[in-house]
């Protein structure tokens, strides 16, 4: 059940990341948004951590900010998983990649967060 509710919540945090910038593009149907939540969760799941390892040096010179890049860099990965399997999701630069991940993080500790009050694990 937890599984299903993260790939939800990923689902939902690419959505409003969609919604609210111009540089970040996808149109498909409730089961792409799903797939590409997934191939998200995934992503973040298995290559984020090995990354935070390796860039662990960089990440306290700059007081975790380059941890922006390294979401911005899960997105880029996330676009050409998805591109490979025919989802279109793109993303139009870096600062666009950044502020999505932004969006990404923020909706998703909220909802998170509300899932985690209601009791909902």
């Amino acid at each position: 059940m937890g599984f299903l509710i993260a790939v939800l919540v990923n689902a939902a945090a690419l959505w409003a990341a969609v919604q609210v910038l111009d540089g970040l593009e996808f149109s498909g149907d409730l089961i792409q948004w799903l797939v590409l939540a997934l191939i998200f969760g995934v992503v973040n799941a298995i290559v984020k951590p090995v990354l935070k390892i390796f860039t662990f040096p960089i990440t306290i010179i700059t007081l975790g900010l380059f941890l922006l890049v390294i979401n911005a860099a899960m997105l880029y990965l996330t676009s050409w998983l998805a591109a490979q399997i025919g989802l279109t999701f793109t993303i139009a630069g870096l600062l666009d990649a950044i502020l999505g991940a932004i969006v990404i993080s923020i909706v998703g500790m909220a909802l998170n967060y509300a899932l985690g009050a209601m009791g909902v694990d």
